[in-house]
């Protein structure tokens, strides 16, 4: 260094440039690097500049004068110079600065310099200048192909995200949505078991496992993956090992193919996904022999780098590169290399110089062009049209499958402006400035699942699911839009029957109840509400007895015409509906007055009582009908007015049915005591509310007590005694009668064997049966299983049947008696002359005894009419040998006409009222 020895500020020759001596500072740890560096200092005092050969090959060759080095190296220095006078000795500066070189070159040079001095302070620089430039290009062409990489896989739309030791550290958009993301906040730091589903978690661990080496990938493989509001959808990922700032990671690329297999349109032709993107760093000479070879290299093609290192990049390549042929063609060029197995390469090159030689930055783009291919196909293949309209709204591609919808040919539709496509929606044919494709490109916003219907080249119209979505979101001033639509004819055409299925009677094809409710709830509710609105519940009278005897095939034909008489007997607005079996409801908002609403109930009423002749029969019915109506201020609910009006059409059956009954407050409160009495009559029976009253049935010419007649009665808890007339008729209507019934008949037979035994009389118990009674199959053993227990004979039990019970189905009845007749039991008519029944009836039932109704015992006294009919039926009853019992004995004057007219038996409130046992007998139990 003696020779050349570069002079110290402070340490003389403070004006020299070259060759003073260097003293005792030493210079090396400022870090000298071989040709592409030269000394130089600094003298604070003197504002002096020196340094040692080798600047002027640094700064631009031989043909710079010292003059010219001092003004570059000046320039270069001087933010050094100007702004470390004030720091203490020792201190370390450095800065990169740019300068042109005399051949127009932009170069780097790095400046390091050290403050030098003594106790007293600084007295100048110490420092070396370094040729940088060779480094910046290739930091820049690394940060160039660092910023692709992020965008390649930020941009990408399929999800990616990156896991190390199962916690998640980077996802892309297109994993922040596909998992249900508003943010990477939401993913980022999260276990990813968190989501996968339990049932792909196995698997999933398995592929993991089996990736033991820096960028090893498994194969695709189908996943079940879990979004962060619970949802499940299916996904294809491939799994990457990788490093994540220096600890090993795992890269997962996930497609979401949910819809392909939900659609049942898996696509079978695609080609696997590419697993993984990285590009090749080739340092070459200027001769074109390699001086560095990176990782990313070996993998690409095949030769390691102490293989590569010092050979012919064409070599190793497997075809001719020159360098300078690709800076002549712009620094980028597209072309075919060979692996070192021979396969080929896609391959696109970047080229940069340097000082020495070249650097080339090979991108790997094989599996891009072929999947490039592959998708191409797959788009071609798919069932699915798509299309891809330019900025100017012309159609610039189409799919085979979008010609096929749209029913054009392909020449035919390329070029063609889309707005010429005639599609319609609910209101009409859509204008063209909101069609899916022009709102997406106006609004920069993805239309999705548009339902449109399509008018094709031939004519027809088919239904099409559309969606336009932008082209390359990613870029601003991209206008093209990608539409692509599925053709739904049939699937809406199913549909729109499902519906119809949905809110619709399959019988009579009218509303069904959801419909009704619907409909009805609509009609009360916004603020066009009518003035007035009204629900006429229907329901059919004598249809079960059409439906139970001509069977149900027949029936259902009477329910089609039904529904089709009140289908037209209503208004165009109106709505008619069949809420089951032979219950229909009318809903209109149409009329306001009452008499108006009566008229509507009787021109209903009397379409339905038209003959309708089904198979040659000619049939009748008619209907009992309850009417409700809300006002505009009525707070009641659609179920609330179904509910009433359903109410009113029971108050309409009790009255006598084919007729119509008005909905009041107070016909709903007997329902709803209707409803409690019901209930508690279950009750009664757990609670021994019930107990038997009996009344005497007195011979007319002895005067003697023969029989007692067992009568229900009914001691509320709460509302006290209930009247047999409210009661019984809840427990026939109800499942109750028989449990009461076969209730009643015990404890009366052990009641009056009892009293038979205590008292030894031959006294005959009556025991009501109802029509429902008749009807239960266990109602025989019943009796007999009743007489066994309590050891009351059979013939001192008799079983009383109404009237109208015998003649409702006289073939069945006569079955039942014949049956309990075979146990040795007698049997009573009761009530006759209510259920116009004629002699011939009656013998061809197996009858005992004939039981006169006291509506004809009333009035016999004074009423010579009522005598005569009395006398008829006692005259009929005993010409077939049955025993004549007249009901409602008030006084004595009756009893004596009863008695000439030669009546066996009486009973009523002159012989004796109902009463409990222990009063009735005299004796206690």
């Amino acid at each position: 260094m003696e020779a050349d020895a570069l002079a110290v500020p402070g340490a003389g020759n403070p004006g020299s440039r070259v060759g003073a001596p260097l003293g005792n500072e030493p210079v090396g740890d400022l870090g000298l690097a071989g040709d592409q560096a030269a000394i130089w200092s600094y003298d604070f005092e003197n504002e002096a500049l020196s340094w040692l050969p080798g600047l002027q090959n640094l700064l631009g060759g031989a043909d710079l004068t010292e003059s010219d080095l001092e003004a570059r190296l000046a320039d270069l220095v001087a933010p050094l110079t100007s702004g470390t006078r004030t720091s203490p000795p020792w201190r370390e500066f450095e800065l990169e600065q740019s300068f042109r070189n005399p051949a127009g070159e932009i170069r780097w040079v790095r400046l390091r310099a050290r403050t030098i001095g003594d106790e007293n302070g600084s007295t100048g620089l110490l420092g070396i200048a370094t040729d940088v430039t060779d480094v910046r290009e290739n930091r820049q062409a690394l940060e160039d192909l660092t910023d692709r990489y992020r965008l390649l896989v930020e941009l990408s739309p399929d999800a990616v995200c990156v896991h190390e030791a199962g916690i998640v550290t980077y996802v892309n958009r297109a994993a922040v949505r596909a998992l249900g993301a508003s943010s990477t906040a939401e993913l980022i730091g999260r276990p990813i078991m968190d989501f996968v589903a339990a049932e792909s978690l196995p698997a999933l661990l398995d592929r993991i496992a089996s990736l033991h080496r820096q960028g090893a990938s498994t194969e695709p493989a189908d996943a079940v993956m879990r979004r962060l509001d619970g949802a499940k959808y299916l996904v294809q990922s491939i799994s990457v090992r990788t490093t994540w700032e220096g600890r090993p990671a795992f890269q997962v690329i996930m497609r979401d193919i949910s819809a392909q297999k939900a659609a049942e349109a898996t696509l079978r032709y695609q080609a696997a996904l590419i697993s993984h993107v990285s590009d090749a760093i080739i340092a070459t000479s200027g001769s074109g022999v390699v001086t560095s070879w990176n990782p990313a290299a070996e993998n690409v093609y095949g030769w390691t780098a102490e293989e590569a290192i010092g050979g012919t990049v064409s070599e190793l390549v497997g075809a001719a590169l020159v360098p300078e042929t690709v800076l002549r063609k712009g620094g980028v060029l597209r072309t075919t290399h060979r692996h070192r197995n021979g396969s080929t390469l896609a391959i696109r090159i970047s080229a940069a110089e340097m000082n020495d030689g070249f650097v080339l930055v090979c991108a790997d783009e094989t599996a891009r062009r072929r999947a490039e291919q592959h998708y191409s196909t797959v788009v071609a293949s798919l069932d699915e049209g798509v299309v891809v309209i330019g900025p100017g709204g012309l159609i610039e591609s189409a799919n085979p499958a979008a010609c096929r919808i749209i029913g054009v040919d392909h020449d035919d539709l390329i070029g063609v402006p889309c707005v010429t496509l005639e599609l319609y929606d609910d209101q009409g044919r859509i204008p063209p400035a909101r069609m899916p494709s022009v709102v997406t490109r106006r609004t920069r916003v993805t239309q999705n699942g548009v339902v449109l219907r399509l008018r094709r080249g031939d004519g027809d119209d088919v239904w099409i699911s559309l969606t336009s979505r932008l082209l390359t979101p990613e870029d601003p001033s991209a206008l093209s839009v990608v539409a692509s639509f599925t053709d739904i004819t049939e699937r809406r055409a199913i549909g729109e029957r499902l519906a119809h299925e949905a809110t619709h009677d399959p019988l009579t094809e009218l509303a069904n109840r959801t419909l009704v409710l619907d409909r009805l709830a609509d009609a009360l509710s916004g603020s066009g509400r009518a003035d007035l609105t009204t629900v006429l519940f229907i329901d059919l009278d004598k249809f079960k007895v059409i439906n139970d005897s001509l069977g149900h095939s027949v029936g259902d034909k009477v329910l089609r015409i039904a529904g089709d008489r009140l289908r037209r007997g209503i208004g165009e607005n109106d709505l008619v509906g069949r809420l089951g079996g032979d219950e229909f409801v009318v809903v209109t908002a149409e009329i306001a007055e009452a008499g108006e609403i009566k008229a509507l109930a009787e021109r209903l009423r009397e379409s339905l009582t038209e003959p309708i002749t089904v198979n040659g029969r000619q049939l009748h019915i008619d209907a009992s009908i309850g009417i409700v109506t809300a006002a505009a201020d009525d707070t009641r609910t659609a179920e609330d007015l179904l509910r009433d009006a359903d109410v009113a059409m029971y108050q309409a059956k009790t009255l006598g049915r084919a007729r119509y009954e008005f909905f009041d407050v107070e016909l709903r409160e007997r329902m709803q005591r209707r409803l409690r009495m019901e209930q508690d009559l279950r009750d009664a029976l757990q609670n021994n509310e019930l107990w038997t009253a009996y009344q005497p049935v007195v011979d007319i010419e002895t005067g003697e007590m023969v029989a007692v007649e067992a009568l229900l009665r009914w001691k509320h808890p709460s509302h006290g005694t209930i009247s047999p007339a409210e009661f019984i008729p809840l427990a026939e209507e109800s499942d109750l009668i028989n449990l009461i019934g076969k209730h009643v008949l015990r404890t009366t037979t052990r009641e009056i064997a009892k009293r038979r035994e205590q008292l030894g009389i031959d006294l005959n118990l009556k025991v009501n049966l109802s029509a429902r009674q008749l009807d239960d199959p266990l109602l025989v053993p019943t009796v007999q299983d009743a007489m066994k227990t309590t050891g009351l004979p059979p013939h001192a039990l008799t079983l009383e049947v109404t009237e109208s019970a015998l003649m409702r189905d006289q073939a069945a009845a006569a079955e039942v008696l014949t049956s309990l007749r075979d146990l040795g039991v007698s049997l009573a008519i009761d009530d006759f002359g209510t259920g116009y029944s004629s002699l011939a009836q009656l013998q061809r039932l197996p009858l005992d005894t004939l039981k006169i109704d006291r509506t004809f015992v009333t009035g016999i006294a004074e009423s010579r009419d009522a005598a005569a009919i009395v006398k008829s039926i006692i005259a009929m009853a005993h010409a077939v040998d049955l025993i004549v019992v007249a009901e409602g004995v008030e006084d004595e004057d009756q009893l004596t006409v009863l008695r000439e007219l030669r009546c066996d038996q009486a009973q009523g409130f002159h012989l004796g009222r109902p009463a409990p046992p222990d009063q009735l007998f005299g004796v206690a139990e």
